[in-house]
């Protein structure tokens, strides 16, 4: 929608709704719409599943995207061993050969089967090609899920989150960079075993609850009662994949536009004095995925990391994870990342600031660990 102004030189553009890359992703995949929150939107369930072991769960589809996409790697210059290319080049023979045996015939000569393409097929195509139309299934069709033990699996988690929404929503929906970050805990599990943690921004809660499966205890945090009460919500679904190992994800309200926690005993998801001094004594790991859209709000996200960072008895490291967007600009006549870039100015003024009491160090993590979720991990994460 274009919102013209007086100012003919400089018009804005806005957009109603958003919606999350990780849908897209998965334009097919069936959600069950299970009620309308309290602002009237459709929450729906969605099941993700653990690839603990990659190579039964992967099908020749994704090993095929897999492979190109090491071949990608080898292109940019990244160092490979001589085991990888060698794996490489295994998986790239046995596609071939199976793909070129299946369509021998007893002769061994090349029968390739086409089957005519009719009108209705080629409209079929264009519609998967250009819209985006997830089946939406109302709680209680028979047919919602395949497989109902998988309430109870170790290796699917449940999440309730909304879809299309607002710009000041967009923590009710599930998005990549807590993928990513989910990836890296999972990856380096033992690393964070029996940790106290602090997420900010916590949104679904879908990170918190990865973090709840080998840390101690996860204050999974954001703000907005109708937010925290579907993250509770997740962390209830969820129950059993933390129980194994005795973790405790608890859902608190933190506004980092406000300088204090919320301890009113009438409020929903405040901090007890015993909660907050148990996060200033213990806590030595804080995360957050995704929530550098909005310049006030990343200002105001440091600020919150600098006051509590400051409080902690320990030492402390920040895990960070986001999704570099490209926008296209009137302003600038290019393609941009002014939210990247000042996160990015944030960052390091953070890291130059001049504190006799704690010092930030800031490093990068290298994209190269293990993917345990399916989602599309671009260069822009």
């Amino acid at each position: 929608m274009l919102d013209v102004t007086e100012e003919m030189d400089s018009p804005t553009f806005k957009s109603d709704t958003v919606l999350s890359d990780v849908h897209l992703h998965c334009p097919n995949k069936r959600h069950l719409m299970v009620r309308l929150n309290a602002v009237g939107q459709p929450v729906f369930l969605s099941y993700f599943k653990l690839l603990w072991n990659t190579e039964d769960s992967l099908s020749e589809k994704h090993v095929r995207e897999a492979t190109t996409e090491r071949e990608l790697q080898y292109q940019s210059g990244d160092e490979l061993c001589d085991k990888d290319r060698n794996n490489l080049k295994k998986e790239r023979e046995l596609i071939n050969r199976e793909g070129v045996e299946a369509l021998l015939d007893e002769d061994g000569d090349l029968e390739v089967v086409r089957r005519p393409r009719s009108a209705s097929d080629l409209e079929a195509e264009d519609l998967l090609r250009d819209r985006v139309c997830p089946v939406i299934l109302m709680k209680g069709k028979e047919d919602a899920f395949e497989d109902e033990e998988e309430c109870t699996r170790s290796d699917v988690v449940k999440i309730e989150h909304t879809m299309a929404t607002p710009l000041e929503d967009v923590g009710k929906q599930v998005w990549r960079a807590a993928f990513l970050l989910a990836d890296y805990i999972l990856f380096k599990r033992d690393m964070f075993r029996c940790c106290s943690v602090l997420e900010l921004g916590g949104g679904t809660g879908i990170t918190s609850i990865i973090m709840g499966t080998v840390a101690k205890r996860v204050y999974c945090t954001d703000v907005g009662e109708d937010l925290l009460a579907m993250c509770e919500q997740n962390v209830t679904l969820n129950k059993h994949l933390m129980e194994a190992g005795r973790g405790e994800v608890k859902v608190k309200e933190l506004d980092w536009l406000k300088d204090e926690f919320c301890t009113d005993p009438e409020a929903p998801y405040s901090w007890s004095e015993e909660e907050i001094a148990d996060l200033h004594d213990h806590c030595t790991v804080i995360i957050a995925a995704d929530v550098f859209y909005d310049d006030d709000l990343t200002d105001a996200l440091f600020r919150t990391l600098y006051r509590i960072t400051h409080n902690l008895r320990n030492s402390c490291t920040v895990y960070l994870a986001l999704e570099k967007r490209l926008n296209f600009t009137l302003r600038h006549m290019d393609v941009t990342c002014e939210a990247y870039s000042h996160f990015r100015n944030t960052l390091n003024d953070l890291e130059s600031l001049q504190d006799r009491k704690i010092k930030y160090v800031v490093e990068p993590v290298k994209l190269d660990f293990c993917q345990f979720l399916v989602y599309e991990r671009t260069e822009q994460l």
